[in-house]
C-alpha cells in the first residue's frame, strides 16, 4: 500500500520495495543452492573418489576445503557487501559459485576438485551473508519480515536434507558430475532474477577503508578453528598438528577482539556482537547447529548401513524434518513472532527438536522407521523451524544499515563453526562408545554372523550415545535463549540509517522491551 493510499485509508503504510517479493524468490533460491550443495556432495563423494582416484586418506578434502574457505571467509565477505553493496556481491557471488561448480563438475583430477571446491566456499562466503542482509534491509515491516524469514529460515533449515535427496537421485541415475553441475541453473536464474529485480535501498553501505589486519586475523583464526575440529575427527584430539590448530586458532582470535577495539573501522564492530540478544542469538545457533549436523551424520549411516536404504531412500526418509520445519517456520514461527517475544519461540523450539532428540536416542538395529524415527523427525523439524525463524530475523534486527552485512555474517559463521564442531565432536563421541560396545561383547560372538551382528550393534550405541550429547546441546541452547535473549515483540519504529550517505530515515523494526 502507497504512503499515499494509506493516508486516505488511515492504514499504516507498508514501507519497502515494490519488488521485495518478487527479490525473497531469487534471494530463497540463492539461499537454497548454498545450502543444497553442503549435503548434496556427501551423497556423491563416494563415486567421484572411485572416478578421480582419490586416497582415503585425502577424501576428507573435498568437504574439508569447501568448510575452510566459507568458514574462513565469511566475516570478510559479509564486509564486502557492506562495502560494494549487498545486490552487488549477490550477483558476483552467484556467478562466481557456478564457475566454481562447474569446474568441480568438469574436474579430472583431485587438485582440480579440491580446488573448485575451495572456490565454491570462497564464494559462498560472499553469497550467504549477502542473501541475508538484503532481508534484512528490504523487508522492514514486521509482519512482512516475520513472513520473509519466516520462509528464509525454513530453506534453511530444510535445505541440506532435501540435498541428500537430490543427490541420491543425481548419483544413482546420472552421474555424481551433477551434483555440482546442478548449481550451474540455480545460481543463472537468481543471478538473472536479482539484477533485474532487486532494488536495495540507498545509503546503508558501509564505505570505509577496509580493516586489513582485521581481515587477516579473523580469515586464519577461524580456518586454524575449523581445520582443528576437522582433523580432530580423522587424527584425534591428542594429534600435535589439532592441538596446534586450537593454540593459533585461540591467539590469532584474541588478537583479532583486541584489533577491532582499536581501529578505527574494524571489520566486525564489537557493537555487533556484544548486544546481548544478537550475542544469545549467535552462540545458541551455533550450538544447537552442532546437534542437527550429527544428527543428519548419523541418521545417514543407520539407514544406509544399518536399514540397508539406498541413497533415494535415504534421502526421502528425511522429509518428515523437512515438513516439521516448513510447518514450524511458515506457520507457527511467522504467525506468533510479531505477538511473542522470540525467546518465547526460540527456547520452546530448541526444547521440542530436543524431544525428537530424545526419541532417538532409543535406537535399535530393529527399530521401525514409523515409529520411532517418523515422529523424532517431525518434532525435530518442528521445533528447529519455530526456533530458527526468529533466530534469522532477530540476528539482524535493529542492527546499523552498514553493519547489515557483518552481522549476517555472524549468523551464517556461527552455524558454520557449529557445524564443523559437531561433526568432529559427536564422531568422536561415537567412535569411542562403539569400539567400547565392541570390546566388551565380541568375546561372546562365537560365528562370524554373530561378530557382525555386535559391530552393528556397536556402531548403533555409538550414534545413541552421541545423540544424548546432542540432546543435551539442544537443552543449553534453549537455556541460553532464556537467559541471554530479552527482546520483547518486534515492533515497526521509523529510525535514523547511520554511515556514509545514510542520512535519511530508513524504517527498520527495533526491539520494545
Amino acid at each position: 500500500m502507497s504512503e499515499t493510499a494509506a493516508k486516505a485509508t488511515g492504514a499504516p503504510a507498508v514501507s519497502g520495495d515494490a519488488n521485495r517479493w518478487k527479490a525473497l524468490i531469487f534471494i530463497a533460491l540463492a539461499q537454497l543452492m548454498v545450502v543444497l550443495d553442503a549435503t548434496i556432495v556427501n551423497i556423491a563423494l563416494p563415486s567421484a573418489q572411485t572416478d578421480l582416484g582419490i586416497s582415503d586418506g585425502n577424501r576428507q578434502w573435498v568437504v574439508t576445503a569447501y568448510a575452510l574457505a566459507f568458514g574462513g571467509l565469511l566475516l570478510f565477505g559479509g564486509r564486502i557487501a557492506d562495502l560494494w553493496g549487498r545486490k552487488n556481491a549477490f550477483v558476483v557471488g552467484l556467478i562466481g559459485f557456478a564457475g566454481a561448480s562447474a569446474l568441480g563438475g568438469a574436474a579430472t583430477n583431485e587438485a582440480m576438485m579440491f580446488g573448485a571446491r575451495a572456490l565454491q566456499g570462497a564464494f559462498g562466503a560472499l553469497l550467504a551473508p549477502a542473501a541475508l542482509s538484503l532481508l534484512a534491509v528490504m523487508f522492514t515491516d514486521a509482519k512482512e519480515r516475520a513472513k520473509a524469514f519466516g520462509i528464509y529460515g525454513a530453506i534453511a533449515g530444510g535445505g541440506g536434507a532435501v540435498g541428500f535427496i537430490l543427490g541420491g537421485v543425481l548419483t544413482e541415475y546420472m552421474d555424481w558430475r551433477w551434483t555440482f553441475f546442478v548449481n550451474i541453473p540455480f545460481a543463472i536464474v537468481a543471478a538473472l532474477g536479482a539484477y533485474f529485480v532487486i532494488r536495495e535501498p540507498e545509503g546503508g553501505r558501509n564505505r570505509n577503508p577496509l580493516d586489513i589486519p582485521g581481515v587477516l586475523l579473523s580469515t586464519l583464526g577461524l580456518v586454524a578453528l575449523v581445520y582443528g575440529f576437522t582433523r580432530a575427527e580423522s587424527n584425534g584430539w591428542g594429534d600435535s598438528t589439532t592441538v596446534g590448530m586450537f593454540v593459533a586458532s585461540a591467539v590469532l582470535l584474541v588478537a583479532f577482539v583486541i584489533t577491532e577495539a582499536r581501529v578505527k573501522a574494524p571489520l566486525l564492530p564489537l557493537r555487533v556482537v556484544t548486544d546481548r540478544n544478537r550475542g544469545g542469538i549467535y552462540l545458541s545457533l551455533g550450538i544447537a547447529i552442532i546437534a542437527m549436523f550429527g544428527t543428519f551424520l548419523f541418521l545417514t549411516y543407520y539407514l544406509q548401513i544399518v536399514k540397508g536404504f539406498t541413497p533415494i531412500k535415504t534421502g526421502f526418509a528425511f522429509m518428515p524434518m523437512i515438513v516439521g520445519m516448513m510447518v514450524g517456520s511458515t506457520q507457527i514461527g511467522t504467525r506468533l513472532m510479531t505477538r511473542l517475544p522470540a525467546r518465547l519461540l526460540m527456547g520452546p523450539g530448541f526444547l521440542v527438536a530436543a524431544v525428537g532428540m530424545l526419541l532417538m536416542t532409543q535406537l535399535e538395529i530393529g527399530s521401525s522407521y514409523a515409529s520411532t524415527i517418523l515422529p523424532a523427525m517431525l518434532l525435530l523439524g518442528l521445533g528447529m523451524g519455530t526456533a530458527f525463524m526468529p533466530a534469522m530475523s532477530l540476528a539482524t534486527l535493529g542492527v546499523e544499515p552498514r553493519d547489515a552485512g557483518v552481522a549476517s555474517a555472524m549468523v551464517n559463521t556461527s552455524q558454520q563453526v557449529g557445524g564443523a564442531i559437531g561433526t568432529a565432536l559427536l564422531n568422536t563421541i561415537a567412535a569411542s562408545a562403539t569400539t567400547s560396545y565392541i570390546k566388551d561383547h565380541i568375546g561372546s560372538a562365537t560365528s562370524k554372523s554373530q561378530q557382525q551382528l555386535v559391530a552393528l550393534e556397536g556402531q548403533v550405541h555409538g550414534y545413541t550415545n552421541a545423540i544424548w550429547f546432542a540432546v543435551g546441546m539442544l537443552v543449553l541452547a534453549s537455556v541460553i535463549v532464556s537467559v541471554l535473549v530479552n527482546a520483547g515483540r518486534p515492533d515497526t519504529t521509523t529510525v535514523t540509517g547511520s554511515g556514509e550517505g545514510a542520512e535519511q530515515e530508513l524504517a527498520i523494526p527495533v526491539v520494545a522491551h
